[in-house]
Parts: C-alpha cells; structure tokens; sequence
C-alpha cells in the first residue's frame, strides 16, 4: 500500500493489509461516537439507537454505511490530510470547443467563485452544456494546485462524464469511482466519482462539484449531504448543479446561503420542448390484452421511421408486457428493455448509443445525465405516483439535446393530471418564459 492511497481518505484499519512504511505521518480518526442513549456514524453522520446496533462486549456498529465495510467501534479509520502533492501539466484544458455568449458569462461567475471556494449552484435547463461551462473553473483550480471531484449520485452519469473530462483535460489521469469499477484507487487531482464514493473521503477537495443534486438517492439521503460537507476542505467551495433544484436549495438562495447562477436557454439557443399530454384509459388492463393505446403506437411508428426514441414506463413490471406488445408491432425494429438492476444495463446503454438500437423501454433510471441525440420521448404512466415533477422535467429533457434536431417531441399518456405532471409543465413554462426574455431582450 502507498502511503498516498490515504492523503484525504479514511481507510478502515482491519481492511489494510499493512501500514506504508512510513506511519509517522498517518493519523489514526475515531469510528464511533457513543453516546448514552445512541451512537453518532463519524463516517456517514447517522445516529442510531444503542440497542439496534449493540454487538458482544459493548461494542456498537453503524448499520447504514455497512456497505463500505462495517464501522464498529472496534475499528478506527487510518487519515493523512490532504498535501495536495500534484506535478501540474503545462497544459490544462485541451478541450477545443466554444462556449455560447449565455454560457460563457455563467462560466466566468463560477470560476470566479470557485476562486473564491463559495458555495453555489448552477440553475440550467437539461441541455443547457452545464458540462462544458464548468471547464474554465476546473482548469483554473487544477493549475492553482488544487484537488478537485466532480460527484454524481448516477454510475450513468459518472461513466458519461467520464471520457469527456479525459478529452477536456487529456494530460490530467483522472480517478473514476464507482460501485462496479474494479480498478484499484489511486491518488489523483481530478476525481469523477458517485456520490457514494465521497463517504470514503476526509477533508480532502479544494472545490467539489456535484451534479444532479436533485436525483435519487442524494436529494433524500442525509449521508451523502454529511458526506459531502465531510469530503470538501473546511474553506472548500461547492457547486452544485441541476435543472430541477428541491425546497431545500431554494430556501438556502432565499435565506442568501447559496450564490446562484441561471441559464433557461439549451447551449444551442433553444427552448425546452413543452410536454404533450393525451389521455387515455385504463392502459395497463390494454396491455393484459396484449394492447397499447392506438395513438402511442402512432406516435412511435412515425418518430421511428426518421429518428429514435425512448419510452418510458413507470415500474419494472411494465418493462416486459410493453416489449412484448411492441414486438409484435414493430418486427422491422430493433429494442430492448433496460431497468437499474438490468445485469446489462451499462452494456444496452453504450449499444443505443452506438446506434444498434432503435429505441429503449426503460423505468426512471434514464432519467438523467445520458445523452442521445435526435430523439423523441414518450411516457406511458407518467401521472403514476413513481414519477416525481423533476423526474419528469429531466425526462422531457432527454429531447431536443442536438443542434441538428433542437426541438424533438415529449409526450406523456396519463390517466388524469397529477400534481407532478402539473408541476413539471409548470416548471418548462417557467424556465422557458426566462428563456424568452433573454432571446428577445
């Protein structure tokens, strides 16, 4: 083991096979703090009843983080702080593309509050190139210096971050961390990672950027938040980044917490594509019958004959019926299904982008952070309680992401209107009006 496989990190002790040589500068952290009535997670902040973690001998464990390697009290983490100890390329950003007038000035703003290790948030739309805007502040961080991670609570979005960041910053070696990677950890200044990785982290990010604040499991989940402040610096800044911001941003840009930036409009100048709703009845009693509604079958056939598409459904369960429906339909055409614990997910996903499929059925999981362009999205279900009003406004986002096809159409079939579908129309409304005003002064 290397002695900088610990700068930043907490590395439990029973799972190092043996010290670095030089242990004179490894501090040893505490697990576990134990109080009388519940004992306080120091890695991932959960506090749980003594009696619900007890083991033999008064020792306790943390039961929510179990999945990193159990924390006991019998264990202590073994920390160096972070060195920064970087051999800084001559060149930084390799990334030869250009930002748009709208984007540049929301780019200027963050680099200048990375600088400064702010807290901030970047307000875009789904397609606003919040990637590409975030590349001057980076590279202005790398060269002072500093370590930086770009976080997700998505594996997709991580693996899709991935080979843009290597083109962007091409002498950088940059980690990528994740649940499936096998490789080995390895001490770097640019980190992509899942937000669960960051529970494995100390202090250790000058500025530390987390993308899709909004989505499952980070926006509920209050051991990736405790992660998150526990990962950056104490003066380290944060930046997050979404399209559908929660109540709880909101409030911290209300209460002057959280400086903010706002881009309505799509990197190539566009709107965002208005949803189109058609009711229908009772779909799922049809899709027994080995049925889909007539005009979802319309709508496909004619995307399909010039583009591609996806479809969306509300739970695994529906997955198969609606393939074996379309099957039927479209012989000529080539679709698979795809869901969060599909085996081959990753695989199906890189295929649809290589153009092997002519559209996916796929649950939620899609959602977010994969781009395919020239697309149409559909959404069978979509008032099921399953489909939150961001879930949704980042489904109708997958639309209209390419210069060559900005537009693409979005429609839901629903059997009556919910409060999420209302609020995602109202929240495309809303960014759109913003948009509007920019486009016309």
């Amino acid at each position: 083991m290397d002695i900088s496989e610990l700068y930043g990190r907490r590395v439990l002790c029973p799972q190092v096979e043996r010290l670095p040589i030089d242990g004179s500068q490894i501090q040893t952290l505490p697990t576990l703090k134990v109080g009388k009535k519940t004992i306080t997670c120091l890695r991932c902040g959960t506090i749980t009843n003594k009696q619900l973690t007890a083991m033999p001998n008064q020792q306790y464990y943390c039961p929510q983080c179990v999945t990193l390697g159990r924390v006991s009290t019998l264990d202590k983490f073994y920390h160096v702080p972070e060195p920064n100890q970087f051999e800084v390329p001559q060149r930084i950003l390799t990334w030869a593309g250009q930002l748009s007038p709208l984007q540049t000035k929301a780019s200027v703003m963050i680099k200048e509050r990375m600088g400064q290790h702010r807290h901030q948030l970047l307000w875009a739309v789904t397609g606003a190139g919040k990637t590409e805007m975030i590349f001057a502040g980076i590279a202005a961080a790398l060269k002072r210096g500093e370590r930086v991670a770009i976080a997700s609570p998505r594996v997709d979005v991580c693996l899709e971050l991935y080979p843009r960041l290597q083109v962007a910053f091409a002498d950088f070696s940059i980690a990528l961390l994740h649940g499936r990677e096998s490789q080995k950890y390895k001490y770097r200044q640019l980190t992509i990672c899942t937000t669960h990785q960051l529970l494995r982290f100390y202090h250790a990010f000058d500025n530390l950027i987390i993308d899709e604040v909004d989505s499952f499991p980070y926006a509920a989940n209050s051991a990736l938040l405790f992660a998150t402040k526990q990962a950056v610096k104490k003066n380290g800044g944060i930046l997050f980044m979404t399209a559908t911001p929660g109540k709880k941003l909101i409030r911290q840009i209300n209460k002057k917490k959280l400086m903010v930036s706002y881009l309505p409009l799509r990197y190539h100048g566009n709107l965002l594509p208005q949803i189109k709703i058609f009711l229908t009845s009772d779909w799922r009693k049809q899709l027994q019958r080995k049925r889909l509604p007539n005009k979802l079958l319309n709508e496909l056939m004619k995307t399909l004959a010039n583009y591609r598409c996806l479809l969306f459904v509300p739970h695994v369960s529906d997955l198969q019926p609606t393939f074996l429906c379309l099957q039927e339909a479209l012989t000529d055409k080539k679709f698979t299904t795809v869901h969060a614990a599909d085996p081959k997910r990753l695989e199906k996903v890189q295929q649809m982008r290589e153009g092997k499929y002519e559209f996916l059925i796929t649950t939620s999981i899609l959602e977010r952070g994969v781009t395919f362009p020239e697309i149409d999205v559909f959404v069978l279900g979509a008032d099921d309680p399953i489909f939150s009003s961001s879930a949704l406004v980042q489904i109708a986002g997958r639309a209209g992401r390419s210069v060559s096809r900005p537009t693409g159409k979005v429609m839901f079939w629903i059997q009556s209107y919910s409060r999420q579908v209302r609020e995602a129309q109202r929240q495309i409304a809303y960014m759109n009006r913003k948009g509007r005003r920019l486009l016309h002064g």
